[in-house]
């Protein structure tokens, strides 16, 4: 399975965004997921590009988390930024990498997504939980590359 449309179904995919619209529900955290064929360069900085590109260093608190998924290279990575790093233990991003990758390895990509999405919408809201006024600063969507 090389290309990013036969990654998820459609119906694999609204199940994934209304995650991550249940994980924002009692948080400022935005949570967003990428989805592209490969990368040419490092997962990481890859994952670090895409969460500029999308304007995610721009939340308000610096709370946005980033999974990035390279679907033929068979990588992904979760990338926080610095509110929500400074903030979590040390491990956190380990252990909710494990719960996706677990999934991941037995093809059940959709739901290692909404696991994930899940267990960081927990702690966002641990750390930055919804307070009036608060609004949606990003997209829901399943970003494609």
């Amino acid at each position: 399975m090389s290309k990013v449309e036969d990654f998820l179904s459609k119906d694999d995919e609204e199940e994934i965004i209304e995650a991550i619209r249940t994980a924002e529900r009692n948080t400022s955290g935005e949570i967003r997921v990428h989805i592209e064929k490969s990368s040419k360069t490092d997962h990481f900085n890859r994952a670090l590009e895409v969460f500029h590109y999308l304007k995610m260093d721009n939340t308000k608190e610096q709370n946005g988390v980033l999974i990035y998924v390279a679907v033929k290279d068979k990588a992904f990575v979760i990338y926080g930024d610095k509110g929500i790093n400074d903030v979590v233990p040390d491990n956190f991003w380990d252990s909710t990498k494990d719960i996706i990758q677990s999934h991941f390895k037995s093809g059940r990509f959709k739901e290692g997504l909404v696991e994930g999405i899940l267990k960081a919408g927990t702690v966002l809201e641990k750390h930055f939980p919804w307070e009036k006024g608060d609004v949606n600063e990003l997209s829901d969507e399943i970003s494609k590359g």
